[in-house]
């Protein structure tokens, strides 16, 4: 959305610095999607059908792990507690394939989305409309870069520590058992015969890797997203706080033109805003059931942890639960901010000079508020609006789960 600019040889400045700006937003973002495949890249030839790849064999490694842990858990496994585990690991592992299957679905629309933020950066002219950018473009490269921090020091953890701390054992036909990450149906194949089993071990590294990629990269996207929607609503403020100020006031003419400007850059942020809840929407609503499920039994693996002095134990599953937490936490966070930011401009037309606005140009503010009174909101498959309220329900809720599986289970 262009704006008139004051400064001819600044905004030259600014459309020279969109570049480094926009990798500075979405570094981190960028990097992980694009190895999930999720990152719209130009390739020519046969490198095209690269991303496509991506996704088939990323599909093919997940579902290697979780189907013969199912069978595993269903016919091999006999205590009741260890299937309790597993249940744990296999609900995450299928949570995170349902969120890839999300985020395969509404490809074209996260494409769409981050050309729009490609379009706005490159349309940037006033350097204080930069500066409100990259205010809340650092805040989502913040929140993403602390998701994949926690996410993937958990998981390097339990896909190596904690499978070292478990070792080898020798079973009741004298034979040696060396720990497998997703434990496999025995009526398949022999894990524990050398080749397979540094087979299976490399394919569960990289299916560990893909689930956590596609947690820490789902909110990575999502802060991403709509942090730049917050920067736009706060760079409309700022034309609404400069109406008044305009040196020709008088002139009719001027500032109608300049309003009908904001009200088209307002619109488009609401399109954007409806585009980035139609991306998340199923992710969330994986996330917002997924989280309170896994919460339950990482708070119960943590108990049990520490009743047994597993220190390994205990710092795995306590990483693990603060990853799923946060995670939690970035999604009613940024749904929280995005309401708040998109209401305050109707507030916003309430506090500005606009007594100083022509009666016609006061009148025409009534639109922008009325359209204010229906926020943008980040929901859980249109079910549930994500805010700070939600995520103080997920944690009641995976406590009072906690309390009923401890009072089962013991």
């Amino acid at each position: 959305m262009h704006f008139p600019t004051q400064n001819q040889d600044d905004c030259k400045l600014q459309n020279l610095n969109y570049k480094k700006d926009i990798t500075y937003v979405t570094k981190h973002s960028k990097w992980i999607l694009n190895s999930i495949g999720m990152w719209p890249i130009i390739l020519k030839g046969v490198a095209r059908f690269l991303p496509k790849i991506a996704i088939v064999l990323n599909n093919f490694v997940l579902l290697f792990a979780i189907i013969p842990c199912v069978l595993y858990i269903i016919f091999d496994e006999k205590d009741t507690l260890r299937k309790l585990q597993l249940v744990g690991l296999v609900s995450f592992c299928g949570t995170s394939l349902m969120k890839y299957w999300a985020l395969t679905l509404r490809k074209s629309k996260i494409e769409d989305c981050i050309r729009q933020m490609q379009t706005d950066w490159k349309q940037v002219q006033l350097q204080k409309d930069r500066k409100i950018m990259l205010k809340y473009g650092r805040l989502g490269r913040n929140l993403t870069i602390i998701c994949v921090t926690f996410m993937y020091t958990a998981g390097l953890i339990y896909h190596t520590i904690m499978q070292y701390a478990i070792g080898s054992y020798i079973d009741e036909h004298n034979c040696t058992i060396k720990p497998v990450i997703y434990p496999v149906y025995s009526a398949l194949f022999n894990v524990q015969r050398k080749p397979i089993y540094i087979l299976v071990y490399v394919i569960h590294c990289i299916c560990g890797y893909l689930m956590y990629s596609i947690t820490a990269g789902t909110c990575g996207l999502a802060a991403l997203f709509v942090t730049h929607a917050c920067g736009q609503i706060d760079i409309v403020i700022s034309r609404l706080d400069d109406l008044p100020r305009d040196k020709d006031i008088t002139n009719t003419f001027n500032l109608n033109t300049q309003l009908i400007t904001i009200v088209e850059h307002h619109l488009q942020i609401l399109r954007f805003s409806t585009t980035i809840e139609m991306v998340l929407q199923e992710v969330c609503l994986l996330e917002f059931i997924g989280s309170t499920f896994m919460i339950c039994l990482l708070e119960y693996y943590s108990i049990t942890d520490w009743e047994q002095s597993n220190t390994i134990g205990l710092t795995t599953y306590t990483m693990l639960l603060i990853s799923l937490i946060f995670n939690i936490f970035i999604l009613c966070y940024i749904g929280e901010l995005l309401m708040k930011k998109s209401t305050s401009i109707g507030v916003f037309c309430f506090m500005i000079d606009w007594f100083h606005l022509p009666t016609k140009t006061i009148h025409d503010l009534i639109l922008i508020i009325a359209i204010s009174n229906n926020p943008a909101k980040i929901t859980a498959g249109k079910i549930v609006d994500l805010s700070l309220s939600t995520f103080a329900k997920v944690l009641k809720t995976s406590l009072a789960y906690l309390s009923f599986l401890r009072s089962t289970v013991m």
